[in-house]
């Protein structure tokens, strides 16, 4: 007789893979993501036939960005909020020591606010095209 078979657990999540976005200026957005939040690249592709760059970024958790640039790709609704994604947000170890690097980069950040849930501290700076971009201090 064979052992009856497990219950089914439901769909189970290892974490996010990665986040694709849309950049309105390649080189730009390349420059702010490499140089500005130094992520390092993956893989980057040229693809003739759309005339589209895709941009592999590595994020140190294993999770990646993926960078796409498209002929005249349509803006993105920000403000107001609109349906979809609504922010990436990265982790950091040290956000005072964040915020300089990204003013020495003439990156602009909102004031350092502190979440009432979990009392971490956050801001948020935009990317090139007006992604928001939530910065998360956190010890792990």
């Amino acid at each position: 007789m064979t052992a009856p078979a497990a219950p089914p657990k439901g769909l189970e999540l290892l974490g996010v893979h990665h986040v694709a976005i849309i950049v309105s200026d390649y080189a730009r957005s390349r420059h702010f993501y490499t140089q500005v939040l130094c992520l390092p690249v993956a893989h980057e592709l040229f693809r003739a036939e759309r005339g589209s760059y895709k941009l592999d970024l590595q994020l140190p958790d294993g999770a990646q960005l993926e960078l796409f640039s498209f002929p005249s790709p349509p803006p993105r609704p920000s403000y107001p909020e609109a349906c979809g994604l609504r922010h990436l947000a990265l982790r950091v170890p040290d956000i005072e020591a964040s915020l300089r690097w990204l003013a020495a980069h003439d990156v602009a950040a909102e004031p350092l606010r502190v979440d009432p849930v979990t009392g971490a501290l956050f801001t948020f700076i935009a990317d090139p095209d007006g992604l928001p971009i939530e910065l998360v201090e956190s010890a792990c």
